[in-house]
């Protein structure tokens, strides 16, 4: 069995424990495994920059962070963009059928995952994994990012408390998130701060101004 796997879009906590648990489970069920990594996401895929990989290889990498493949950002609306004579669906079907992939898992966001979806509908065997910081990616409660971007963000709101208290100021912290506020709601709730702001719920700051 072959298999190729890549992580695709912005980097987060977890990629690389990830695919270890992954390799470590295929390895368990069968002997015949072979690994190919493709390099900067789907680029490698499109460009056949890979490597073969072994167990060995995702051994000690639990607590590392970033990804030992290397990513990138390939934006999901220009994927079927033909740019100077190359097609990029064309070119990651090729490579697939090239190295006679059984399956495909793509470690990514959104629009990762939108792009696995294309290529899925186009015929390959793809298996998505949610990985985002926002926690936002449809079909799953939980992403992996997700718990180490709130441990962060909580760890900042208890540090900066201390300053804001010595100067008796009142601070305003804006918590990434892209569109949603899983991150603001619970690093706000864990360091017990006076008001949370969501972009799901509409505020009046006057409201706000009055509870501060």
């Amino acid at each position: 069995m072959r298999v190729g796997i890549l992580t695709s879009g912005g980097d987060c906590q977890a990629l690389n424990a990830t695919m270890r648990g992954l390799v470590k489970a295929l390895y368990q069920q069968r002997k015949d495994i072979e690994i190919i990594g493709f390099l900067k996401g789907y680029q490698g895929l499109m460009y056949e920059k890979y490597k073969k990989m072994s167990l060995s290889d995702f051994e000690d990498i639990l607590n590392v962070g970033g990804t030992i493949l290397g990513s990138s950002r390939c934006p999901f609306k220009k994927m079927r963009v033909i740019e100077d004579g190359f097609d990029k669906v064309e070119a990651m079907k090729k490579t697939y059928k090239k190295l006679k992939l059984d399956c495909l898992v793509v470690l990514g966001g959104n629009g990762s995952l939108k792009s696995a979806n294309m290529l899925s509908q186009e015929g390959l065997n793809v298996i998505g994994l949610p990985k985002t910081i926002d926690n936002d990616t449809w079909g799953t409660d939980y992403t992996f990012g997700f718990q180490s971007a709130v441990d962060i963000a909580t760890n900042y709101l208890n540090e900066i408390e201390t300053t804001a208290k010595s100067h008796s100021r009142v601070f305003v912290v804006e918590i990434m998130g892209h569109k949603v506020g899983h991150i603001c709601l619970q690093a706000g709730i864990a360091a017990g701060v006076d008001a949370i702001l969501l972009p799901e719920i509409p505020y009046d700051i006057k409201v706000v101004a009055k509870k501060i």
